[in-house]
Formats: C-alpha cells, structure tokens, sequence
C-alpha cells in the first residue's frame, strides 16, 4: 500500500502550506495598519499585533503537524496519540477553512483546502489501527 508517500506528501504540503499562511496573515495585519482599520473601537495596532500572532501561530502549528506527518512517513508507523490528535485538529481547521473560503476566496481555494484535507485524512486512515493487520494478512507468505 503506498502508505508512506502518501504521509510525506501530506508532510510536503502542509510545510509549504505554513509559511504561506504567514505571508496571508502579514498581508491581512500591513492593511490594517495601512488603514487604521478597528473593530468596534479596538486599537488598530493590537488588530495588527493580533493578525501577526495569528499568523505566527498558525504557521507554527501548521509546520509542527508537517513534521508528525513527515515523522509517520519516515518512520512507517502510526503516530501517537498526540500526534494524532493534532492531525485531527488540522484536519477540522481546514475543513471549516474550505467551507468559509467558498464565499471569501473562491472555488480554486476551497478545492486546495479540501484536498489538503483530503491528504490529512488519508494519512490518518492508512495508519489507523486495522491498517497493520490488513497489511499484514495481505502480504504475501
């Protein structure tokens, strides 16, 4: 079964994914500045301070999910359980992500962001509990 590449792919994306929503959110916070734009009466330099951290943190997040997925791959085993569950966790995100991105961004986003999803759930699924034993009973004597 083609397990590992499938886990590295998911790895390679989500790396080039983090420093990607960075740039976004450095975007997003360079017009807010540029704006002065405030919601209901917050200091326009704390939206900025907030869309960076976001930033950050996501892509932090994004690149740490990268590397349990690059980890699983090389390794050929399933990822603990907090890896997993930060798998999950990323898998959510980008699924609400897609459907907001619908109305925001467009088609060609959502379709990224579902196949990003898409690579998540696989790498999670081929490395479930039951996949080991399925590979092994298919293997051949």
């Amino acid at each position: 079964m083609a397990r590992r590449p499938i886990a590295l792919v998911t790895a390679a994306v989500l790396f080039l994914e983090a420093p990607g929503i960075v740039a976004l959110n450095a975007v997003m916070a360079r017009f807010v500045e540029a704006q002065s734009m405030s919601l209901d009466g917050l200091d326009p330099d704390h939206m900025v301070t907030g869309t960076w951290a976001l930033g950050i943190v996501s892509g932090v997040l994004l690149a740490l999910c990268a590397t349990v997925a690059l980890i699983t791959g090389i390794r050929d085993r399933r990822p603990g359980r907090a890896g997993r569950a930060l798998l999950i966790g990323c898998a959510v995100v980008h699924g609400v992500l897609g459907a907001v991105t619908i109305g925001l961004i467009g088609w060609g986003a959502f379709a990224f962001m579902t196949v990003v999803l898409g690579l998540i759930v696989l790498t999670l699924v081929t490395y479930g509990k039951g996949a080991d034993a399925l590979e092994e009973a298919a293997a051949p004597a």
